[in-house]
């Protein structure tokens, strides 16, 4: 089991890093500088220009995700898998 807590940023910290980008210093060495990843950072840019992220956006009232269709694909293909299995 995974003991380690996910790391909680502050607005603030976060808009001082995505302005960091801005001074033409590579994003690795920034990320590297405050210690955090440097995907974290890139995601942050996105988020203050606007850009959703992943599955964060509103969606209408019994919309599902594409990911969500998918692990709910995944599941029933396992499902008749093992079904067509015990009939063999």
């Amino acid at each position: 089991m995974n003991d380690k807590l996910r790391q909680r940023y502050s607005p603030e910290f976060k808009a001082q890093a995505v302005e960091l980008i801005g001074t033409g210093k590579p994003v690795t060495q920034i990320a590297e500088e405050r210690c955090i990843g440097s995907n974290l950072l890139y995601k942050w840019k996105l988020q203050s220009q606007g850009v959703q992220v992943g599955s964060e956006g509103p969606r209408a009232v019994g919309e599902r995700s594409a990911a969500d269709d998918l692990r709910s694909l995944r599941r029933e293909n396992t499902f008749l898998r093992v079904e067509n299995d015990i009939f063999k």
